[in-house]
């Protein structure tokens, strides 16, 4: 499994997809490829019903990745919260859930972060008391907002206990499809996100610090120094990822996000080593710009402006801006791909499922396939 960037080609040529079939509702009178009649309503229905299910998820993923028709029908659907509420459950109880579960969970993200109308549609869903959200009580968010908690959630989550660069990638790569189209996000969201750069900002200056102090003491030929410098080089792809998102809402959605700028503008200190730094500097260069020029409106107002000043000034000042002063980037665009050798990770993965929910039994000193004492191999 894998991600193929903005402007890259990834459509694969090859035969008839077995799973091949056709909503009763859009039938035709003739078919040029043999498939079976599904009721896409009612498959949907099963589907975000039993999505804490292993073999459920991994079923809708086949169907999304591999199925034109069913993608298109759900992405087409007004109820997405229906779908998306569940794996976003699965995915805030990461450890409760296989390792397996979790990816594939994230992966239907990435692949519903794909289409343009699914990340506007989801900030336009209004969401009400989740009760399953126990970091904090928020009474009211759209599904676009608690979709970003949760992933951000996940990546703390990964840093914490998983450290796996896979699952990084593929939350990051889901947030930057999305991020063009973030828009009214709630205060708690912007906090976050903002936090979650001050997170790993603080991780950097720690790593940068101890690898300074380590070739003072050690020859650069030491064992230790590769890892060290690996750890720094993949912290950095993270953090400049972090950064392309932030300046993608600013980009695009500038006038639609007073409370992230207000955010921003708190935390403004943050961002100032990063400005000049050889790695960050272009992509912080339309956070200066955006922060700078309100923070310029604010000198002229009170010498001691509240928040509902400053607030005042954000939705002025957003307005008033100088399009012509922000750089322009390509949209932030990812693309799942299966890997050259997908079965080696759905082989066993089904076999395990199989193992564990057939109940059919499996001598387990047999079995070298997986693991059969863990619940995903």
């Amino acid at each position: 499994m894998g991600l193929a960037g903005s402007g890259e080609d990834t459509t694969k040529k090859g035969p008839e997809s077995p799973l091949a079939s056709q909503n009763p509702a859009e039938s035709t009178p003739t078919q040029a490829v043999a498939t079976f009649k599904l009721e896409f309503a009612t498959l949907y229905k099963t589907l975000y019903s039993h999505l804490h299910d292993d073999q459920t998820t991994l079923l809708l993923y086949l169907l999304l990745h591999k199925n034109d028709d069913f993608r298109t029908y759900v992405l087409a659907r007004t109820d997405m919260e229906s779908l998306v509420l569940p794996i976003l459950h699965t995915l805030y109880h990461a450890p409760d859930s296989t390792s397996h579960h979790i990816y594939m969970s994230l992966i239907i993200l990435l692949i519903l972060s794909e289409d343009d109308s699914f990340n506007k549609t989801i900030h336009d869903i209004p969401l009400k008391n989740i009760t399953w959200y126990t970091e904090r009580l928020i009474s009211d968010i759209s599904l676009g907002g608690l979709l970003i908690l949760v992933v951000i959630r996940t990546i703390t989550y990964n840093m914490t206990k998983m450290r796996d660069k896979y699952l990084h990638t593929n939350c990051l790569a889901a947030l930057a499809n999305m991020s063009s189209q973030f828009r009214s996000l709630h205060p708690y969201v912007c906090q976050r996100l903002v936090s979650l750069f001050e997170t790993l900002a603080k991780r950097h200056a720690r790593l940068c610090e101890s690898l300074r102090h380590t070739e003072d003491l050690l020859d650069e030929a030491d064992s230790d120094m590769p890892d060290a410098l690996s750890d720094v080089s993949v912290l950095e792809e993270v953090l400049r990822m972090v950064l392309e998102i932030l300046n993608s809402v600013l980009t695009h959605q500038l006038s639609h996000n007073h409370n992230l700028v207000y955010t921003l503008l708190y935390k403004r200190h943050l961002f100032q080593p990063f400005s000049t730094h050889p790695n960050f500097q272009d992509v912080t260069q339309n956070i200066d710009v955006v922060l700078a020029y309100l923070m310029g409106r604010l000198e002229t107002t009170k010498r001691d402006p509240g928040v509902q000043d400053v607030q005042e000034v954000i939705q002025q000042g957003v307005l008033h801006l100088p399009k012509d002063r922000l750089k322009k980037f390509p949209e932030l665009k990812f693309k799942y791909v299966e890997e050259s050798e997908p079965e080696e990770f759905f082989i066993p993965y089904v076999w395990t499922l199989v193992y564990h929910g057939s109940g059919i039994y499996w001598r387990p000193d047999t079995i070298s396939m997986f693991d059969p004492s863990q619940p995903d191999g």
